[in-house]
C-alpha cells in the first residue's frame, strides 16, 4: 500500500483549496464529454478519503489495476493544467512563459510578423522585471525567427540580438556561478555545520575566495547582487562572523525595499531574506533591532497587496512564529510567550505537509526552551521528548545535542533523580557518535555527571565552579554561539543568585538593550 506521503497526486489533491477544486471541476466540464471521465471520478473519490488506499481505488471499479499508473499521471498533469489557469497563480513570470509559448505557436504556423511582436512586448517586460533567463530565452527565439524573416525595416538588426544575447548570456552566467557557489556553501553547512577552529576557517576561506567569480558590483542587477549577497551570507554564517551576516543580509532585504515590485515577483526570497536578517540580529543579540524589523516583515505580509499561496503561507507562519519565539527569548518575557504555544500547534498541524522535519523540530525546541526559560520543567521535557525520540528524523547534530543536554538540565530541576541516570546514559551513547561537540556542552556533561557525588553544602561552590569555566567561553569564536540556543550561564547565574532564569534574562536584556 502506497502511503499518503509517498503518493504524490492524494497529496496534491488535499492541498488544493476549495476555490482550486472548483476551479478543476469547472475546467473539466467545459466539454461535455468529461463530465463522466474516470480522472474526475478519481479525482472525486481521492477527494472524500482520509488516507490513500489503492485497494479502495480498485474496490470502487473506476479503473483496473494495470491501467491505474496512467490514469493517476493523466489526472495530476490536468490538476496542474487547471491551477496554471487559475488567477492565483498568473504571476509575472508565468505570464511571459505563456507569451512566449504563444510567440512560439504563431513562429511554428508561419506567422513570424505576429511572433515578434509578441516577443518583443514579453522581452522588454522581462527585462524590466530582471527576468534575465526568460529574456534570454525570448532574444534567442527572435533570432531564429530572424534568420528566416528579415523585414529590412529595422537596420542592423542581427547586431542589435547579438549583442542583447551577449549581454544577457553574461549575466545569466554571473547568476549561475553565484548560485551555485551560495548553493554549495549551504550544503557545506548541512553536512558539517558551523567551523569549529581556525583551521577549518581557513578552509572554508579559501573555498569561498576560489569559487567566487570576479566581478563589478555596478554591472550587476538584482538577480544577480541577490546571489551574491546569498553566497556571502553562508560563508558569514558558517565561520560564524555574524556581524558580516548581518550586513549581507541587511544588503539583501534593501535590494527589495529599493525595488519594491520585486517583493511582488519574488516573495519567498524576500521573507527568506528577512528570516536571515532575524537570525543575525538574534546571535548578536541586537534585541531593539530585532523587534523593528520583525514588526515592519508582519506588517506587509498582513497587506493585501502581499502574494499569497499555499508555500508562502506555510514559509510566513514558519518564520513569523519562530522568530516571535526567539524575541522572547531575546528580551526574557518567556511568560509572556506562552500563548504561542497553542498558534505554533495548530500551525504545525495545518502546514505539515510543507514544513520539513527538522523544522518542526526546531519549533518543538524553542517551545520547549520557552517552558524551560518560564520554570515549567515537566513541559520542558515533555516537547524535548519529541526531539529525542524521533529516531527516523535526519537532521543537524547540533539540535539534537542541546535537546539532549537541555533535557538533562530539566531532569536536574524538576528532581526526576531518577530520569537523569537514565537520560545520562542515553545522552553518552549519543555523544559518542558526534564528532562536532561543543566545549560548552563538554563541560555541562561533564558537571551533570558528576552531580550523584556532590553534597547539598557544596553545590553553591560547584555551580560557581562550572559558571567560571563557561564564562571563558562566552566570547569566543566558535563557542559563544552554542549560548543562544542553550543559555547555561544565565541558568548557573539563576541559581547563584537565587533568582528565576526569566529575571536574570531580562536583567541581560535591559543592561544590553540596542
Amino acid at each position: 500500500m502506497t502511503t499518503t506521503h509517498r503518493d504524490s497526486l492524494f497529496v496534491l489533491v488535499k492541498s488544493l483549496s476549495k476555490s482550486e477544486k472548483r476551479q478543476f471541476k469547472l475546467y473539466v466540464g467545459r466539454l461535455g464529454v468529461n463530465t463522466d471521465a474516470k480522472f474526475l471520478a478519481l479525482f472525486n473519490l481521492l477527494d472524500k478519503v482520509k488516507k490513500y488506499d489503492e485497494k479502495v481505488i480498485l474496490d470502487t471499479g473506476i479503473v483496473k489495476k494495470a491501467q491505474l499508473s496512467n490514469l493517476k499521471a493523466h489526472l495530476y498533469k490536468q490538476i496542474l493544467v487547471s491551477l496554471r489557469l487559475n488567477p492565483v497563480n498568473q504571476n509575472l513570470r508565468v505570464q511571459i512563459r505563456e507569451q512566449l509559448d504563444f510567440a512560439t505557436i504563431l513562429y511554428q504556423k508561419g506567422l513570424y510578423k505576429q511572433s515578434l511582436k509578441i516577443l518583443d512586448k514579453a522581452k522588454a517586460i522581462a527585462i524590466e522585471n530582471q527576468e534575465k533567463n526568460i529574456a534570454y530565452e525570448i532574444v534567442e527565439l527572435e533570432k531564429i525567427i530572424e534568420t528566416q524573416y528579415i523585414t529590412r525595416s529595422i537596420p542592423h538588426r542581427a547586431d542589435e540580438l547579438a549583442i542583447q544575447a551577449k549581454e544577457l548570456s553574461a549575466l545569466n552566467v554571473m547568476t549561475s556561478k553565484l548560485s551555485n557557489l551560495s548553493l554549495q556553501l549551504y550544503g557545506i553547512m548541512l553536512k558539517v555545520g558551523y567551523v569549529q577552529d581556525d583551521a577549518d576557517s581557513q578552509r572554508v576561506k579559501e573555498y569561498f575566495e576560489s569559487h567566487l567569480p570576479k566581478y563589478n558590483l555596478k554591472d550587476l542587477g538584482f538577480r544577480e547582487k541577490l546571489w551574491l549577497y546569498k553566497a556571502h551570507l553562508w560563508y558569514s554564517f558558517l565561520v560564524q562572523d555574524f556581524l558580516s551576516s548581518y550586513k549581507y543580509a541587511t544588503k539583501w532585504v534593501a535590494l527589495f525595499y529599493d525595488q519594491e515590485e520585486q517583493i511582488q515577483q519574488n516573495p519567498v526570497f524576500f521573507l527568506k531574506g528577512n528570516h536571515y536578517l532575524l537570525e543575525s540580529l538574534f546571535l548578536l543579540q541586537y534585541s531593539s533591532q530585532f523587534r523593528q524589523t520583525l514588526e515592519r516583515l508582519e506588517t506587509i505580509v498582513a497587506t493585501k497587496a502581499f502574494p499569497k499561496n499555499d508555500n508562502i503561507n506555510s514559509l510566513v507562519f514558519l518564520y513569523l512564529n519562530a522568530n516571535k519565539l526567539n524575541l522572547h527569548f531575546m528580551e526574557g518575557t518567556f511568560h509572556k510567550g506562552l500563548y504561542l504555544v497553542k498558534i505554533v500547534e495548530y500551525g504545525i498541524n495545518k502546514h505539515k505537509d510543507r514544513i520539513d522535519a527538522h523544522h518542526i523540530m526546531v519549533l518543538y525546541y524553542k517551545i520547549a526552551c520557552l517552558y524551560f526559560g518560564n520554570g515549567d520543567n515537566k513541559n520542558c521535557i515533555l516537547y524535548l521528548k519529541k526531539i529525542i525520540s524521533n529516531k527516523n528524523l535526519k537532521m543537524r547534530e547540533d539540535l539534537m545535542c542541546f535537546a539532549r543536554v537541555l533535557s538533562l538540565v530539566a531532569h536536574y530541576e524538576a528532581g526526576m533523580d531518577y530520569h537523569l541516570e537514565v537520560q545520562l546514559k542515553s545522552t553518552y551513547k549519543f555523544l559518542l557518535k558526534m564528532n562536532d561537540l561543543h566545549a560548552v556542552q563538554k563541560e555541562m556533561i561533564k558537571f551533570l555527571r558528576n552531580l550523584g557525588n556532590i553534597y547539598p553544602d557544596q553545590l553553591r561552590s560547584e555551580f560557581q565552579k562550572l559558571h567560571t569555566e563557561l564564562k571563558k567561553y562566552e566570547d569566543h569564536p566558535y563557542e559563544k554561539r552554542a549560548f543562544l540556543y542553550l543559555d547555561i550561564l544565565s541558568w548557573l547565574e539563576s541559581h547563584l543568585q537565587n533568582k528565576p532564569v526569566g529575571q536574570i534574562i531580562r536583567e541581560k536584556a535591559m543592561a544590553n538593550a540596542r
